[in-house]
Formats: C-alpha cells, sequence, structure tokens
C-alpha cells in the first residue's frame, strides 16, 4: 500500500511547491480551467485577470498549472 502512495505524494509535493512559486505575472490555468495572469498574490489567495476588466479571486490550491511563457521553447523539441 505504501509504495502506490509514493507517486502520489511525490505529485502533490511537486503542486506544492509549484503553486507556492506562484508570482506577480504568471499565466495559471485553474481547476475549472480557466487561463488568466496573475495581478496579485498571498498566503491563501491569487487574484487573475481572465480579459480587460475581468478579475477574479482564486484559492491557491485550485490552481492546477502554471503555464510557460510562449517564448520558451516546448519540452518535447
Amino acid at each position: 500500500c505504501f509504495l502506490i502512495m509514493l507517486p502520489q505524494m511525490k505529485r502533490q509535493k511537486e503542486h506544492q511547491a509549484k503553486v507556492g512559486g506562484i508570482k506577480k505575472g504568471d499565466q495559471v490555468l485553474t481547476g475549472g480551467g480557466l487561463v488568466g495572469k496573475v495581478i496579485k498574490v498571498d498566503d491563501h489567495y491569487a487574484e487573475l485577470e481572465l480579459g480587460p476588466n475581468i478579475r477574479v479571486k482564486a484559492v491557491k490550491s485550485t490552481i492546477a498549472d502554471v503555464i510557460p511563457p510562449t517564448g520558451a521553447a516546448p519540452a518535447n523539441d
């Protein structure tokens, strides 16, 4: 049972590190499928701009991924 949980624990730690490193200007994907630019971050929330004059406050733990800048080369290249 313990060996089955190791990969899950590793993914959880990686996700926590990624979410903990979110900073102003990052583009993120929420668990609900919304993509936005980080405007402000505190301990528990991230304020996201989804479009012109459209801002939402998201719980940091619901952020699924940080989207790399478009100028970066794809990982499989």
